[in-house]
């Protein structure tokens, strides 16, 4: 029988076969904490699942929207409408 090490998230339990994958998404999850801190503080009324919700759409899209922010906020469209740049590249 052969050991596999394992590394485990605190935050979500989720488990990762390497240590550098583990502390990438752990590090995204600490960003959606802050982004949905942030959701939470401006949107009164959203409530907690939306917020974290928003928070992990944002984490995991941290790229495109930093891209976005640096004078292309085309790339925002392929998190709005995935399916969009889907069907763009297939036809390219």
């Amino acid at each position: 029988m052969s050991l596999v090490p394992m590394w485990k998230c605190d935050r979500d339990n989720s488990m990762f076969e390497s240590k550098k994958n583990a502390d990438t998404h752990d590090k995204m999850l600490e960003l959606a904490e802050q982004f949905t801190a942030l959701a939470e503080y401006q949107f009164k009324n959203i409530n907690e699942t939306e917020a974290e919700q928003f928070g992990i759409l944002m984490a995991k899209n941290k790229e495109l929207i930093i891209q976005a922010c640096k004078g292309k906020p085309e790339t925002m469209e392929s998190i709005i409408n995935p399916t969009s740049v889907t069907q763009l590249v297939a036809k390219a």
